[in-house]
């Protein structure tokens, strides 16, 4: 797989939070999702940074994909390292683990949306196949590990019907949480 290096570059400026996992290799594979994503979609880092993050809530939602999805992953490390501190090795949460898969866990929406008329909409690919399981697709493409790609894996409905793991809840409840409020104030 040949990944430009403007694509790593966007990824990174995208991703600051990238920083926070300790893991070199991790943090590249997980550098590397986004990059290719970012390489295979219509969706540029500034669209990103303006499409709502759902099409769920329709037309009146103002918070960004990018607003969304940062949000995401520090609400996820905040409930990860008070996890950590309360449970210690009762119910340890591994960081690195849990903040690669928030990173990730929308990764395939930049193949699932398309723009028309300058607005985000499901595109043909994302009609076959929602952004789980493609998101799953590129991190494997690129070497994530298979704890991480669970977490991509289980963080929307469709891990409703198998176990999650620690960090899998965490972080699915960290999108949901972030998620409902909206799609209930917009009545829908």
């Amino acid at each position: 797989m040949d990944i430009k290096p403007e694509f790593v570059k966007q990824a990174k400026e995208l991703w600051p939070e990238l920083e926070w996992i300790k893991n070199e290799e991790l943090k590249n594979s997980t550098t590397q999702t986004w990059a290719l994503a970012l390489q295979k979609s219509v969706l540029t880092p500034d669209d990103l940074n303006t499409i709502p993050f759902t099409l769920l809530c329709g037309p009146d939602l103002k918070v960004t994909f990018m607003g969304h999805k940062r949000a995401v992953v520090h609400i996820a490390k905040d409930c990860g390292d008070q996890m950590n501190k309360f449970f210690k090795t009762d119910l340890p949460v591994d960081m690195d683990v849990l903040i690669a898969g928030a990173i990730l866990a929308d990764v395939g929406k930049l193949l699932e949306y398309e723009l028309k008329d300058g607005k985000s909409v499901q595109g043909s690919y994302g009609k076959y196949l929602r952004h789980p399981f493609s998101g799953v697709s590129l991190a494997e493409q690129c070497g994530v590990p298979a704890n991480v790609c669970h977490i991509i894996a289980t963080h929307a409905g469709e891990g409703d019907m198998v176990k999650r793991s620690v960090e899998a809840y965490v972080v699915h409840h960290a999108d949901f949480m972030t998620f409902e409020p909206f799609r209930e104030r917009l009545k829908l």
